[in-house]
């Protein structure tokens, strides 16, 4: 009971919090006809909470794994902090500037120009390379198809944003060239991926089916939230913090928690991933007995090197 208190304490004070945060961030510089209100802001910092939270207990859930096994939970648990940080600077009225619309809503009685979010942008830069390095190394994809499917993420994510930031039509070139990257991206997952994961065995296949296609499917719906918000101004900035924020709440700790329990019995050695911890594991074996007998000395002239400047 006093844990659950604590939490309404504090998802109490974000709400006032960003009540007033909206208020004087809007009395800034810039100014903005179509913005979020207080109730955006509070739908923003109420996702934020949960962010925040899936974060730490995937973190506290590492601690009963060795660090070796934890590269999926260190990646799960950052995309929902990077997420967490983003979902306070848009519940705070922060990360936006405003663009005027292609289209007026209902005959320009919303404004002319609307406020875009940079930040949220920025969030996806950083947290869907993590994502799908999630699901490439679940499959034991190759590093060169990895490195080709961000590279690929990275265009959508840039496209999206340079076509919100336009004013004129042509921000649907870039749509197109945003999605034509986004089935790229799709392909490697669907095809490639699938038939790898099915070569590691039916546990792995399952984790990689079940992440996957949450991803592909909430994926489809993000082109359609932009075609709603920044590229159509058909629905709110308030509308739209909902409509963004169930997706991302679907695609980021909901996605985390099923990677992570799929991934509790697998070890992370069947997917190519052989990470050593020289902390544990000692200098690292060779073939050749003078040569192993050196690295041992050279390790432990170390470790006694560092011991002596410690001290």
């Amino acid at each position: 009971m006093t844990g659950l208190s604590s939490m309404q304490t504090v998802l109490c004070a974000l709400i006032w919090l960003g009540a007033n945060l909206v208020e004087a961030n809007n009395a800034l510089i810039k100014t903005v006809q179509i913005a979020i209100t207080t109730w955006g802001s509070d739908f923003y910092f109420a996702i934020m909470s949960v962010m925040g939270f899936v974060s730490l207990t995937i973190l506290g859930l590492s601690a009963l794994k060795p660090r070796t096994d934890r590269v999926f939970f260190y990646l799960s648990a950052g995309l929902c902090m990077v997420a967490c940080i983003a979902y306070f600077a848009m519940g705070s009225n922060l990360g936006w500037t405003p663009i005027d619309v292609e289209f007026l809503n209902n005959d320009g009685g919303m404004g002319r120009n609307r406020e875009i979010l940079y930040a949220r942008y920025i969030d996806w830069f950083v947290t869907t390379p993590m994502l799908l390095l999630d699901l490439c190394l679940t499959a034991g994809l190759p590093w060169p198809t990895i490195l080709w499917t961000i590279a690929m993420d990275e265009a959508m994510i840039v496209t999206g944003l340079i076509g919100a930031l336009v004013k004129s039509r042509y921000k649907w070139g870039f749509y197109a060239f945003g999605c034509f990257a986004m089935f790229g991206v799709f392909y490697e997952l669907a095809i490639v991926g699938r038939a790898s994961a099915a070569r590691l065995g039916r546990d792995v296949h399952r984790v990689f089916m079940l992440c996957g296609v949450l991803t592909l499917f909430i994926w489809l719906l993000y082109p359609i939230a932009w075609g709603l918000c920044e590229g159509g101004n058909v629905i709110t900035p308030n509308d739209e913090a909902v409509f963004y924020g169930c997706l991302d709440f679907m695609a980021k700790p909901v996605f985390s928690l099923a990677l992570i329990w799929g991934h509790w019995s697998i070890d992370p050695q069947r997917l190519g991933l052989r990470i050593r911890d020289p902390l544990q594991d000692g200098p690292p074996p060779v073939s050749e007995k003078g040569t192993s007998e050196q690295t041992q000395n050279n390790y432990a002239g170390g470790v006694n090197e560092g011991v002596r400047n410690a001290a």
